[in-house]
């Protein structure tokens, strides 16, 4: 299956390529303030290639706080966050935003909340090489 999804502008726009194709999309929904805040619900499929295009890369916020190990890419025209990333031993990984999405019908979206706090940072980064997309390509540009 092949995920599409951009922010509101579409200054921001992916392509997830989930394969096999799912019977159904696991969606985390974190209730951290700034998730619940910009209406974060991630998922990611860790054996999937993800391609990010920022057609405009002067418009793209990267947002950090707490731990400042992952970055949300916040569109500064529209203020959606399609997607962040956390650079871990060398690679870049990435969760992106289920509202985001394009073409997948919400019946295949299954929400569940979730909570890290008390996760310290080395639980965190190893949570996140385990689970996050780990193929991520970035194109800027006019694409």
């Amino acid at each position: 299956m092949l995920i599409q999804g951009s922010c509101h502008c579409a200054n921001i726009s992916f392509q997830l390529d989930w394969s096999p194709s799912p019977s159904d999309i696991p969606a985390r929904v974190c209730d951290c303030s700034f998730c619940v805040k910009h209406g974060g619900v991630w998922t990611a499929h860790p054996q999937g290639t993800l391609t990010v295009s920022v057609k405009n890369d002067a418009r793209v916020s990267r947002y950090t706080f707490g731990t400042r190990t992952a970055r949300f890419h916040v569109c500064q025209q529209c203020g959606v966050v399609p997607v962040v990333t956390s650079r871990i031993e060398g690679r870049e990984l990435a969760v992106v935003n289920v509202n985001t999405f394009n073409n997948v019908p919400a019946a295949m979206l299954r929400l569940a909340p979730v909570s890290f706090d008390g996760e310290d940072t080395s639980d965190r980064l190893a949570r996140r090489a385990r689970n996050w997309i780990g193929d991520v390509r970035f194109v800027t540009g006019d694409v």
